[in-house]
């Protein structure tokens, strides 16, 4: 081989593979920078994207490690992750500080539990004993669950009752100290049973309060789900009204962001533990996302926010003490 040919053999050979290199640094960039868009925008539709969202938080955790190793190697592309991480980093950051308790009127406390039909009756009742809850969000409640319950101790401890169970995922009901009169016609529910109730407390407030269980976002059913967080009520100007319950979505949904911005806050975000997982309990991994919600009126404070593990049941327990202005 000639050396003229060596020269333009050494030229032309490394060139490719570089340019190469260079482009696939840019693809993780682009693709952090492309999942803020989406999260930031609202833009996730149809199953398989709204699912993802779920995951945002971990993204930002990942876009995280990809900006440093981008910065030592490829800073262009490390501008472009950076930027994405600092979008995301505003909407999910925030869930982890606590707002300052600024509403310090009546108490009314609520337990929220996805039974999945056959949790653990007895620590479902020892939570009711410990949290001393005034109304008590059961989804996926079925008639044999209920007596098991009521064999528990649920009967003495909350005897007033609104449900709607049913075998499989669509029965829900409402559990409380005190009366419960029915709401009829205060929304249409899209998906499972979702029974609504007014709660008159000892000192004569009343509080509204709704057990929320959309079917998931899964193939066919995701524009169902859109369909049921939308069709919840806002918040009334006349009586407090609280939205417990599984929710299937997280705060990274923009379908959620829309609930909550007809005038709810969420009650875990309001303290500082809207990062903690809910769901999957008892499974081989830990608990990865947040789907299961106590949300209420703006006008309402947090006192606090508690979530317990359950056995028997893939969800875990969310309890809120509000108070009511």
């Amino acid at each position: 081989m000639s050396i003229a040919a060596e020269k333009v053999q050494r030229a032309s050979g490394p060139a490719p593979r570089s340019g190469r290199r260079r482009w696939r640094s840019w693809l993780p960039a682009a693709a952090f920078a492309a999942w803020a868009c989406v999260r930031v925008f609202g833009l996730e539709h149809g199953s398989f994207p709204t699912q993802l969202m779920t995951l945002t938080p971990y993204a930002l955790a990942a876009g995280v490690v990809t900006t440093v190793i981008l910065a030592v190697r490829r800073r262009p592309a490390a501008v472009l992750a950076l930027a994405a991480c600092v979008a995301l980093a505003a909407t999910v950051l925030p869930r982890a500080f606590a707002e300052p308790l600024t509403v310090r009127g009546p108490a009314l406390k609520v337990l929220s539990i996805n039974l999945f039909s056959r949790a653990d009756a007895q620590a479902v009742v020892s939570l009711v004993k410990e949290f001393d809850p005034d109304v008590f969000s059961a989804l996926e409640l079925g008639p044999e669950t209920v007596r098991r319950l009521d064999e528990a101790g649920l009967d003495t401890l909350m005897p007033h009752r609104v449900l709607q169970a049913e075998r499989g995922a669509s029965g829900s009901g409402l559990f409380a100290k005190h009366p419960l009169t029915e709401l009829k016609g205060l929304f249409t529910p899209i998906g499972h049973n979702m029974p609504a109730a007014t709660v008159t407390l000892p000192s004569g407030v009343k509080a509204q309060v709704v057990a929320v269980h959309p079917n998931p976002p899964l193939g066919s059913m995701a524009a169902e789900w859109y369909a049921s967080l939308a069709a919840l009520p806002a918040p009334s100007p006349d009586v407090v009204r609280v939205l417990a319950g599984d929710f299937n979505a997280s705060l990274d949904h923009r379908a959620m962001r829309d609930l909550l911005g007809k005038g709810y806050i969420d009650a875990a975000e309001a303290v500082g533990k809207g990062l903690t997982p809910t769901w999957p309990h008892g499974r081989l991994l830990p608990p990865l996302i947040t789907i299961d919600h106590v949300l209420a009126d703006r006008r309402v404070g947090v006192a606090r926010v508690e979530v317990r593990d359950v056995p028997r049941t893939d969800h875990r327990a969310v309890f809120a003490e509000l108070r009511l202005p």
